[in-house]
């Protein structure tokens, strides 16, 4: 994706403010993708929570865990996910934000994967297919627009609870995170020198 069709005024404020405006534009342009490729499709089914991000009419964000049996969330192509909505508590705040606004968020943990995927798009809600979400009174049909993973460090441990490693605290200095010792990161990275240049050090 083309980096300037991703990023907003505020993130670049911040890239150029922190130095990261070149490692920003390389993830935009190699990793943020139109669909899901086959992977990604493989661990939602095997997800048994999504959190869901809605804005209301008012312009108030909102984040909403959704949770079911693995492979709820229906992955009906790589440009389409299905979410079913399950009996709650009647106040349809997230369901009836996407009436009004059909833009939403979505973030993936996985139980067995350590890592974060997040897929942005349009949604429509509807009651028509039911029979293919057991229990659901209505599907929100999410049309992918952005698929993208997010940096997993600081991922806690799913059974164990243990906390990640990557966690800042005092006295404490954590591990550099894996992906950054690629040589594709050689010079992207603030403050760090290139290999070639680590070689001497």
């Amino acid at each position: 994706m083309e980096p300037d069709d991703f990023y907003q005024d505020g993130s670049r404020l911040l890239q150029e403010r922190f130095g990261t405006r070149a490692l920003a534009d390389h993830l935009a342009g190699r990793y943020v993708l139109a669909e899901l490729e086959d992977q990604h499709a493989d661990w939602i089914r095997g997800a048994d929570t999504v959190w869901l991000a809605t804005v209301s009419p008012a312009g108030q964000p909102e984040c909403s865990y959704k949770g079911g049996l693995p492979g709820f969330v229906h992955v009906a192509g790589p440009r389409l996910l299905e979410i079913p909505s399950y009996d709650g508590n009647g106040m349809y705040r997230t369901l009836g934000n996407t009436v009004t606004n059909p833009r939403v968020g979505l973030l993936f943990l996985f139980p067995a994967v350590p890592a974060k995927l997040r897929v942005n798009g349009a949604c429509q809600l509807t009651t028509d297919g039911l029979d293919a979400h057991p229990g659901a009174e209505a599907v929100l049909r999410v049309h992918v627009e952005q698929v993208f993973e997010n940096c997993p460090r600081y991922l806690h441990h799913p059974v164990t609870g243990e906390h990640s490693a990557h966690c800042p605290r005092p006295g404490y200095r954590p591990p550099d995170a894996d992906w950054k010792q690629k040589p594709e990161y050689d010079q992207l990275l603030p403050g760090r020198p290139a290999a070639a240049e680590r070689e001497h050090l």
